[in-house]
């Protein structure tokens, strides 16, 4: 018995994966077809994304938001767990890896589910916003540039009803906002928006060592 959370070697890791993964088979062709990439390492794991599938089960979610698309597996694995009437806003920027994205929403059949808004994230915020769908969203998830993460979490709160759920990605950022000496922007901004979740008493709270991290708030 342990009082911390076990490190995961190569050996362990492998162990969740078979003793837990169901990935889907496009999510598995998508995660390979992305490993060839430069910018891999933005996509999650099979076992996150089959974590944030029951998170969006438990939640009984239908509408959802998601920052930060890359290539598309964790928009599939949160697709694949909607009912058939869910739908994700996908926000993002780039035309060239959301292509890829669409390929295998379309493969998957949840391309209908999945309206991409190709701008910044914080406009198609603002607009869903100024169109009264605050309090509308069951489920969000974070993660696109991290100088920018605060302001899309105050976006997304905003617009999460009550209940509501918003996973943040990259929290632990490889431990580099555990270390002081990392000052580069990026960690800098992990480290304050860290801080900044521990003492929002809107939420209830996790940080949890699965990824890169992933911080859980509940709207309360």
């Amino acid at each position: 018995m342990t009082n911390r959370t076990l490190n995961l070697d190569e050996r362990l890791y492998r162990y969740i994966l078979d003793h837990s993964s169901r990935e889907h088979p496009v999510l598995a062709e998508l995660r390979a077809a992305t490993a060839g990439m430069k910018q891999a390492g933005m996509q999650i794991g099979p076992e996150q994304g089959q974590f944030m599938q029951l998170l969006v089960r438990m939640l009984g979610a239908r509408n959802t938001l998601e920052i930060g698309v890359f290539t598309g597996y964790s928009s599939l694995a949160v697709a694949l767990a909607l009912p058939s009437d869910g739908k994700i806003i996908a926000c993002d920027v780039s035309e060239e890896w959301t292509s890829m994205a669409r390929k295998f929403w379309a493969k998957a059949g949840v391309a209908a589910k999945i309206d991409l808004r190709l701008a910044p994230a914080t406009q198609t915020l603002d607009a869903l916003i100024a169109q009264g769908r605050a309090g509308t969203f069951d489920f969000a998830f974070i993660d696109a540039d991290k100088p920018a993460y605060a302001g899309y979490y105050e976006r997304c709160l905003t617009l999460l009803r009550k209940g509501g759920l918003i996973a943040v990605d990259n929290t632990l950022w490889s431990g580099a906002v555990a270390d002081p000496g990392e000052k580069d922007e990026s960690t800098v901004a992990l480290r304050a928006f860290n801080d900044m979740l521990h003492e929002d008493q809107r939420v209830a709270l996790s940080l949890l060592p699965v990824g890169d991290g992933v911080s859980l708030a509940l709207k309360l």
